[in-house]
């Protein structure tokens, strides 16, 4: 095992400072409210600044201005129906963000909180995070402020169809390839797909996600869960060390959640905690295969709260309304929302001797939290790279759509494994240290940006 020491990059000069200062004022101003976009900017730009002010072409490009700014946001109303005949009226989005080196690629959410602000600050973080894949896939998001919770199937088929009808014409399998996310599952995907088959008489690879009969990718629900852990592996064993026997906290209790505990529990660790919106649970016995399937019986087919494992578990207790970042493990692994572990949080975890970070949700922990695990020596596995193994997979079922075919369930895996191996491989290559460690934020914006702004340099002022 490796002496644990702070990630600790070299000074950055006050020079350097000061022109990331005055780039976000540029980008604040432009966009005063949309606080998300501003954070997931600036922790983009305070890691590539150094490089952009030694590329002389990176400048003369204006990368960074071209990177900030959107190619496009659509935005545009869908009306529905309820069962009861009221009409309802929610607002549609899709952020074409960057196109550089591929179509643009990148979920639909469905949920209230979705504002043009989030979808942004997603579509930002998916640039990178596809190019770190080494996949041909640009970056984008969109959704909706619908909710799909307390809807019936019917419903959610009438909004889906009117979402899709004014979406189809903006995308295309070269052009942008969504994908589902937060409130967007296997119902929602087949919807919108087969609204999309309809307006357009056509059978092409224009959204993934899809089920494997028709056209969707073995290993597609799995990949963003199973990709968080195998980038976890790779951080331990670079560090010497490993998963095996130890314990690890796992927020949320949905898609991702589910499948980080599912490939944790493989490679013998034991998750002792899941959650949901009311609190999270504590097993301090380990949440194994059969209390898994428990979970997932609960989650995706009885809708219900995770409160009613610790019912069900003797040893296992409930904690409304609170985190599980209290509760000593080795592992934690973030799987629920943005911004979810906070400074104080992760001080404790730090105190309670974490050792590894890795980011299955979208930017689930706050810049300050992200110091003082990297202050601390933890192994921090940053979103756009931890949690790259979903997008991953939809570039996989891409490129068999384009060759009609389909892989085995093990060729995806392999593939997955692979790419995630390559994308920490890269991470390291641009975040190692002086001192040693690896900072793994600043190596995985690095690599990712450095694709995609080669790309815009060639292109010219486009």
């Amino acid at each position: 095992m490796t002496t644990v020491s702070p990630v600790t990059p070299s000074p950055v000069s006050p020079s350097v400072e000061a022109e990331v200062q005055r780039f976000m004022k540029r980008v604040v101003d432009r966009t005063p409210s949309e606080p998300e976009f501003h954070q997931a900017v600036h922790e983009v730009v305070e890691s590539v600044m150094p490089t952009v002010l030694d590329t002389q072409a990176y400048r003369d490009a204006s990368v960074l201005d071209r990177l900030t700014e959107p190619d496009r946001v659509i935005s545009f109303r869908v009306t529905w129906t309820g069962d009861d005949g009221a009409v309802h009226v929610n607002r549609g989005y899709r952020v074409q963000f960057s196109n550089a080196i591929g179509p643009y690629k990148g979920g639909l959410r469905f949920h209230p909180t979705v504002t043009q602000g989030t979808l942004k600050f997603l579509a930002f973080e998916q640039i990178f995070k596809n190019a770190l894949t080494g996949l041909p896939m640009g970056g984008g998001k969109g959704g909706s402020d619908f909710d799909p919770k307390g809807k019936s199937d019917a419903e959610v088929m009438r909004f889906c169809h009117s979402f899709m009808t004014e979406l189809y014409r903006h995308i295309g399998e070269d052009t942008d390839v969504p994908a589902g996310d937060i409130g967007v599952g296997a119902r929602e995907i087949g919807f919108l797909f087969g609204q999309y088959k309809r307006l357009t008489n056509t059978f092409t690879p224009v959204i993934t996600g899809k089920a494997p009969q028709f056209g969707g990718s073995l290993l597609r629900p799995e990949a963003t869960g199973y990709g968080s852990v195998y980038f976890a592996q790779a951080m331990l064993e670079h560090a010497g060390e490993g998963l095996a026997d130890k314990d690890c906290a796992v927020s949320g209790s949905g898609n991702v959640a589910q499948f980080t505990a599912e490939m944790l529990i493989k490679l013998g660790a034991r998750v002792v905690t899941l959650s949901d919106s009311g609190g999270f649970i504590h097993d301090p016995n380990g949440i194994d295969t059969e209390k898994l399937a428990f979970v997932e019986d609960l989650k995706n087919t009885r809708r219900g709260r995770i409160s009613e494992y610790a019912e069900k578990y003797s040893g296992a207790t409930f904690h409304a309304n609170e985190r599980p970042w209290g509760v000593p493990v080795f592992g934690a692994f973030p799987s629920a929302t943005q911004n979810e572990i906070n400074e104080a949080d992760a001080k404790t975890l730090v105190a309670n001797g974490v050792r590894v970070v890795s980011e299955g949700a979208n930017m689930p922990s706050t810049p300050d939290a992200v110091h003082a695990f990297q202050k601390a020596g933890v192994l921090f596995g940053p979103g756009k790279a931890a949690n790259a193994g979903g997008v991953s997979v939809s570039g996989l079922e891409q490129s068999q759509n384009s060759q009609r075919l389909s892989w085995t369930r093990d060729e995806v895996d392999q593939k997955l494994h692979a790419i995630m191996t390559s994308i920490h491989a890269a991470c390291v290559e641009h975040g190692s240290l002086p001192g040693g460690g690896v900072d793994y934020v600043r190596g995985a914006n690095i690599a990712g940006f450095t694709k995609v702004a080669d790309a815009l340099v060639a292109f010219g002022a486009v």
